[in-house]
């Protein structure tokens, strides 16, 4: 278990008028991209992520770039059963909020998942269910205070099951489904839902692949278009963009063919 600690950097106290951000995953390559575009506009942030000494080098980072000030927070947010103390310190450190980017996850090996339930379950609730836990308590909130928003990475590969990684698309695909609902419920409180469906990204996270194509990009290219969809208020956003015609050729495959096919 990783010790949860807090740090305060900047300003210190931070008026609930203040712009403000929350970030769950702070530290992966599309999260500390988007954070630059944050931090530009004078955003005061909340950093929550597991690695420390990447907490602490990205808030640095931040507030040279310009944010108003950060709350760091070290936590495994794959414990969803320390969520309710998590929103407990948020609250007590940080205040009310108005904007939270979720961006963390990862992707396990297919075959490894293939031969063991327990890396499928460990997949599902990493990339599904502490995200929907942390959903759960966001939505809860920002329905109250009748006004906010919530961005969350999901994946293309939810829109439909490939044989190369139907598990990691499963979690997305059951993210994605709960985030329409989410969005369907919220928007009578003037809650505006996000969700991000980006395609091929060159991480950390994907380091495994072979990245040559046209259809591989950098994060700071998908950060730049999740900070767009915040600031305009999208609903569903496919990053590239070609993604979601992509997408919407192979979700109209019919089925007997589909299955024959080696994706």
């Amino acid at each position: 278990m990783i010790p949860n600690s807090l740090q305060v950097y900047g300003a210190g106290y931070m008026s609930n008028r203040q712009k403000k951000v929350i970030v769950f995953g702070a530290t992966s390559a599309i999260a500390r991209a988007v954070l630059n575009y944050f931090a530009k506009d004078g955003y005061a942030c909340c950093l929550i992520a597991r690695d420390e000494n990447k907490l602490t080098a990205t808030a640095e980072d931040l507030l040279v770039r310009g944010a108003a000030s950060i709350v760091t927070i070290n936590e495994d947010l794959s414990d969803y059963s320390r969520h309710p103390l998590l929103f407990e310190k948020i609250q007590n450190e940080f205040g009310d909020y108005e904007r939270v980017l979720i961006a963390y996850g990862t992707l396990s090996a297919q075959k490894d998942c293939e031969s063991s339930f327990d890396e499928t379950l460990k997949e599902l609730t990493i990339n599904c269910l502490s995200v929907i836990s942390l959903l759960t308590h966001i939505g809860n909130t920002l329905e109250q205070q009748q006004s906010g928003q919530v961005a969350v990475i999901s994946s293309v590969a939810g829109d439909r099951g490939r044989q190369s990684n139907y598990i990691y698309g499963t979690a997305k695909g059951a993210l994605s489904v709960f985030l329409q609902g989410l969005r369907n419920r919220l928007s009578k409180s003037n809650v505006n839902v996000i969700t991000i469906k980006p395609g091929f990204v060159d991480t950390p996270m994907t380091r495994e692949f072979d990245k040559k194509g046209l259809l591989w990009v950098k994060p700071e290219k998908v950060a730049k278009g999740i900070y767009h969809a915040m600031m305009k208020k999208r609903d569903v956003v496919y990053l590239p963009w070609f993604w979601q015609w992509i997408m919407l050729i192979i979700k109209l495959i019919p089925e007997r063919i589909f299955k024959k096919l080696s994706l």
